[in-house]
């Protein structure tokens, strides 16, 4: 059997983004969560706070967020409204002990899609509960067709520092097959602005993988992507979770693969190709899916800090976040999570408590993704040695050529980076091992 044969893409998640797997997330456990929430922090822990915009123009194929197309200016602004107050109740709870936030994010959906007037009312709405003055990083996700010059202008002024555009492609035949709003054009335009007006650190998104992807047009992504020369570049394989419009269509068609998306060895060989060339061009590796120019310089703060256990209050509908030991997860339908917020209660959907060993665990799958980490960070955390804890799991990673282990290190291969996700389930926990992710 072929690696193409064994390694199609196939329905089901294989981003590891979290530990436990959300599935085992629940709404049993919401009294947990809230005798957390209504407690003191633990000390020393970083705060941070991401925002769901669920706007977009168009839902991508192959989006599994919690989106929304359509919607008119007054439910953006009752969303707005919401979100504020939600916002404004977190920073009310005495978990966050007096901590301002170390980091913030808007994500979506289109956080873009919002208009200057919007913005201004979501930032000054948020910096009324919050102060984000000695934020190291505010990231702000954009769909290059919605920027004008002035919006840019805006973010800029209110305080983004790190932008991050999503490109996924500069084919516009692709784009468009794939459900994008956006089309090429504006990604130079979109990307010459905000050069000009002086983000400090700018991030493009590509997709290895998407519909109709071939290798010359991925080459070519790539050497366009070097021509703007942003200051990070992510890199994602596509996947096909249950809930995109790709993921229906395979199952309407009942076909074993009826629109030829391209198996896992083939989306490998683009990334591979993809690093390799961005690191003879001066890149260097931030992480399994992320290059930046100048890695002691550029920073990811937000990635950084969850992959080391901060707390995050996760607001908007269906937003997911960690606060003191617990995963949390916002209502997923607008009605609901709307109407919990008009009666001035957070709208909480379900929550796990994560117990110290599974905190271990997933803090060391999450810095896996960086290519290298230490024993000693987790000696000093969990007092515990994790290559004696998952001997076995390091021999077998080793053996098998994804990592060389060093006296108290372990370091990715490239082959291993390549395909880290599928690689970290075998730290889980035996109740964890071959369930549904989702």
């Amino acid at each position: 059997m072929s690696d193409s044969t064994r390694e199609k893409t196939e329905l089901g998640n294989y981003f590891v983004a979290n530990y436990p797997p959300f599935s085992f997330w629940k709404p049993s456990f919401l009294s947990e969560a809230l005798k957390v929430l209504n407690s003191p922090p633990e000390k020393s822990t970083p705060l941070g706070l991401y925002a769901h915009i669920p706007f977009c123009r168009k839902r991508c194929k192959f989006c599994y967020f919690r989106v929304y197309t359509d919607k008119n200016a007054r439910d953006v602004d009752s969303y707005l409204d919401a979100i504020i107050n939600e916002i404004s109740l977190c920073s009310r709870l005495p978990v966050r002990g007096g901590r301002e936030l170390d980091f913030v994010y808007f994500g979506g959906g289109t956080p873009s899609y919002l208009s200057v007037n919007q913005l201004e009312k979501l930032f000054n709405g948020i910096k009324n509960s919050f102060s984000w003055s000695g934020s190291r990083e505010v990231t702000f996700e954009c769909e290059p067709g919605t920027l004008q010059q002035h919006k840019l202008a805006a973010l800029r002024e209110m305080g983004v520092t790190r932008l991050s555009l999503g490109v996924e492609n500069f084919s516009d035949e692709i784009l468009e097959s794939n459900g994008r709003a956006h089309h090429a054009a504006e990604i130079f335009r979109a990307f010459s602005w905000a050069r000009e007006l002086g983000f400090p650190l700018i991030n493009i998104d590509l997709i290895a993988g998407m519909i109709g992807e071939t290798t010359e047009n991925w080459r070519d992504c790539i050497n366009k992507t070097l021509e703007i020369s942003p200051d990070c570049i992510t890199i994602y394989q596509l996947e096909l979770p249950f809930n995109t419009v790709f993921s229906k269509e395979l199952k309407q068609v009942n076909q074993p693969d009826p629109l030829s998306i391209s198996d896992w060895p083939t989306k490998r060989s683009w990334v591979k190709y993809a690093f390799d060339t961005f690191l003879a061009n001066g890149y260097e590796i931030s992480s399994a899916y992320t290059l930046v120019k100048n890695k002691a310089r550029m920073k990811f703060v937000y990635r950084d800090e969850l992959w080391h256990g901060a707390d995050m209050f996760g607001t908007g509908v269906a937003s997911f976040g960690h606060i003191n030991g617990i995963h949390l997860q916002n209502l997923d339908a607008w009605e609901n999570y709307l109407g919990e917020l008009q009666k001035g209660v957070i709208p909480l959907g379900r929550a796990l408590p994560v117990t110290p060993h599974q905190r271990l665990i997933r803090e060391m799958i999450l810095q896996l993704k960086t290519g290298y980490l230490e024993s000693g960070y987790f000696e000093n955390k969990f007092k515990l040695d994790i290559f004696k804890e998952f001997g076995a799991q390091w021999e077998s990673l080793e053996r098998e050529g994804w990592i060389k282990l060093g006296q108290n290190s372990a370091k990715v291969t490239m082959d291993g980076l390549l395909q880290v996700d599928r690689l970290l389930p075998r730290f889980f926990e035996p109740e964890h091992l071959n369930a549904r992710y989702t």
